[in-house]
């Protein structure tokens, strides 16, 4: 069941605020939903689901990112989830800012104690995909995904592992290459454990090597040149190299005077929204 939190009428549509009850992380969970006006002509809408980065709520996006505007023109909804469960009670989870509460890295976790609620993957997947097609107008024929940083990560590598479920994917200043950054090792290591094999599955420069083509209408991806986690944890390169490899069309526009906050996705939204909504109406 869905109990709303709040609804606010925002550029002709509907942004709300959500819980429900998550069968994969066995905990309640938050999430947003901006529905813009076109839904009241009854008609299924495509849909974009946006992941947040470290430290993000489900509130970060729908309160920053300006994104409701384009969203309302185009006629899209907009579905941004929480970054990890909250409550879990695991000793340590708070500990740290860029792993626990607030940094689930969208996979489901196999090392103890972090398994037994840490499965972001299978939430936003399954028990989010389900909350939103039961509960509002969206197409499950046309969903797209984006996200930031983290986020970014968690879009790539589940638009790579889930091409059944969504059409188009794109992301800004994402964790390209986990697997080689200390944000990756350290959730990976913790979350996953030592097998390294393991960490490749999550790691969407490993994916796409591993694959071809599989998204021909092209990705997107914006990356700031002021961003100070460019050089040690992003790693953009190395995403780009897999997607030559793959033959992947990819369109990473690498930006002068841009840092790694809101200001820089508020920048470059309406480009990605128009993205999404080109493929998902085609």
């Amino acid at each position: 069941m869905l109990e709303t939190l709040s609804e606010h009428g925002c550029f002709g549509g509907v942004q709300g605020y959500y819980r429900h009850a998550s069968p994969a992380i066995g905990l309640d969970m938050r999430f947003s939903v901006f529905v813009p006006p076109q839904a009241s002509k009854g008609s299924p809408l495509p849909v974009l689901f946006y992941l947040a980065g470290l430290t993000c709520t489900e509130e970060t996006f729908m309160i920053k990112a300006g994104a409701q505007r384009v969203a309302a023109e185009l006629g899209v909804i907009l579905v941004a989830s929480d970054t990890s469960p909250r409550g879990a009670g695991i000793v340590g989870e708070s500990d740290s800012w860029d792993f626990g509460v607030g940094a689930g890295f969208y996979l489901d976790a196999t090392q103890s104690p972090w398994s037994r609620h840490y499965r972001m993957e299978s939430y936003v997947v399954d028990d989010l995909r389900r909350a939103v097609l039961g509960n509002f107008p969206a197409d499950p024929q046309r969903m797209g995904i984006f996200g930031h940083s983290m986020g970014g990560h968690g879009a790539l590598t589940l638009a790579l592992r889930h091409r059944d479920v969504y059409r188009s994917v794109s992301a800004f200043a994402p964790i390209a290459a986990p697997i080689n950054c200390p944000w990756g090792q350290k959730a990976f290591s913790h979350y996953l454990g030592a097998d390294q094999q393991a960490w490749k599955q999550h790691d969407a420069s490993e994916l796409m090597r591993a694959l071809q083509t599989p998204f021909p209408q092209g990705i997107l991806i914006d990356q700031g040149l002021a961003d100070k986690f460019l050089a040690e944890q992003l790693c953009p390169e190395a995403f780009e190299s897999a997607c030559q490899q793959a033959a992947q069309p990819l369109t990473l526009r690498r930006h002068e005077g841009y840092d790694h906050g809101y200001y820089f996705i508020a920048s470059f939204v309406e480009d990605h929204l128009r993205f999404h909504h080109r493929i998902l109406t085609a």
